[in-house]
């Protein structure tokens, strides 16, 4: 029996492809939370993921920040609305759930909250449009169901609901991205992301609280 042709040099195999496509893509998504879109070039992103510049062309030609948009920020905020399941009943309930999901991709997903800052939230970012438009939906439900439960009286009537989300998000995604910072200021290494959840809970637990009176 012939002996089996040598691969050439050079040549990855066909089942190789779709890995160095993702790794690639995971190359991107550290590079733009680091320093953002405008300032990661591609060559510096091939660098990074050890490949030739070429290919970051072959794979996505001038759409690689469409790619990463697509095939990881959005399936991650996807997580995030699947974390949140059927919604609770209580309001401290909805707020905690918030927080464990958010805290869990960022768990999972380490470059997420300084990829948020830098393309979403910054005026101008490159992602703020794409995102807006896709993920909207979930904080302007909490934001209705809150203002259900305040209707009721349920929380504390000097609250603003939508305001209430702006403050989960801070509570989590901002405090997330600006650790290094309190870590350096307070130099404590243990302010992670188990820190940052236990805290929200904490917070959580006295702000939306029932106001109303036990019998």
């Amino acid at each position: 029996m012939p002996a089996s042709r040598p691969r050439r040099p050079g040549r990855r195999p066909v089942q190789d492809a779709t890995d160095l496509r993702a790794h690639l893509l995971d190359a991107a998504v550290q590079a733009y939370a680091n320093a953002g879109v405008a300032a990661s070039t591609n060559r510096a992103i091939a660098r990074a993921a050890g490949v030739n510049p070429a290919l970051v062309n072959y794979y996505f030609g001038d759409r690689l920040p469409d790619a990463v948009v697509e095939e990881r920020l959005l399936p991650v905020m996807a997580e995030v609305m699947a974390g949140m399941g059927e919604p609770p009943e209580t309001p401290l309930a909805l707020g905690s759930r918030f927080v464990d999901a958010v805290c869990g991709v960022i768990e999972r997903h380490p470059w997420l909250p300084a990829l948020w800052i830098r393309e979403v939230l910054v005026d101008g970012g490159a992602f703020r449009d794409a995102v807006f438009s896709r993920i909207g939906a979930l904080p302007r439900a909490v934001a209705a169901r809150l203002g259900d439960a305040q209707r009721a009286g349920r929380i504390d009537a000097g609250l603003d609901p939508r305001l209430v989300v702006v403050s989960l998000v801070g509570l989590t995604m901002f405090t997330a991205a600006s650790a290094p910072i309190w870590r350096r200021l307070f130099d404590a290494d243990d302010l992670d992301i188990d820190t940052v959840r236990r805290h929200a809970h904490a917070f959580l637990a006295h702000g939306l609280a029932s106001t109303e009176t036990p019998p």
